[in-house]
């Protein structure tokens, strides 16, 4: 009687011991689990952010101000994901934002910048948060261009670097390509008549002429349609992900749509 119950205690002991293990082993994987759900990204406090001042309405100089939708955009994911911006939001010419960013002039540029497989090369990019694509401007009184084709042989103001200027290049054969590194500067060459169109990214073309465009019209389809991202310097896998999330995060709760509305009008 007396070994029975001493064997019973015993196997009442072992069962407790297992139960425990079991419990303590579920317990670390679970907090890694928690871990990684809650996106604990090792960011600095703080980064370098370019962007250009003649996009408009992405980015744009108003009384002084670096104002519009990429500014408004990186001010709320940089809140979201939990960093601060260093300093004010630095500006520079287009072309020079992807070689800051290469050579840690830069750590995070917003500009319009489209997504592609050549930029993916030296740099990297957040998820797409604008689609766009390239379209053609004219004078009003033009007749003779409505297509891509009838800018054969005629003289094409775009921006210097970029994916416009390439668009134009490797789809035309006989043409004069007159880049331009600020964009009133492109369609002034318009308007001025030394240049026969404008080819640029459609959301800027049209902002313009519905705003400052002094006789011009978009004609044509769009061409190429692309996407923007927010660029991001080799190196920063985290940032890269606090940012997609932050982004995805400010598209749930509304606030992409209400800063959207704000500079296109209504997204719906």
């Amino acid at each position: 009687m007396f070994s029975k119950k001493k064997n019973w205690i015993f196997m009442l002991a072992l069962i407790s011991l297992l139960v425990l293990a079991a419990c303590g082993s579920g317990d670390d994987s679970s907090g890694d689990d928690a871990e990684a759900e809650d996106g604990d990204y090792d960011l600095n406090d703080s980064y370098t952010v370019v962007s250009d001042n003649s996009f408009v309405p992405f980015e744009f100089m108003e009384d002084g101000e670096l104002v519009g939708f990429d500014i408004e955009l990186i001010t709320a994911i940089a809140e979201e994901a939990g960093f601060e911006i260093d300093g004010e939001i630095q500006t520079t010419n287009f072309d020079g934002i992807i070689p800051g960013l290469q050579t840690g002039q830069f750590e995070i540029a917003v500009a319009g910048i489209s997504i592609t497989e050549e930029r993916k090369g030296t740099v990297d990019f957040s998820d797409p948060y604008y689609e766009s694509g390239i379209t053609i401007a004219v004078p009003e009184d033009n007749e003779d261009i409505n297509s891509l084709e009838d800018l054969e042989g005629k003289t094409i103001a775009t921006r210097l670097g970029s994916t416009s200027a390439q668009f134009l290049e490797a789809n035309l054969e006989d043409k004069q390509i007159d880049p331009y590194e600020q964009l009133d500067q492109v369609y002034m060459s318009v308007e001025n008549g030394n240049a026969d169109a404008a080819v640029y990214d459609l959301p800027n073309v049209e902002y313009y002429i519905a705003t400052t465009g002094d006789g011009l019209k978009a004609v044509g389809e769009t061409y190429q349609a692309e996407d923007y991202g927010i660029a991001i310097a080799k190196g920063n896998e985290d940032l890269v992900a606090a940012i997609n999330d932050a982004l995805a995060t400010l598209h749930e709760n509304g606030t992409y749509d209400e800063i959207y509305d704000k500079w296109f009008g209504s997204s719906e």
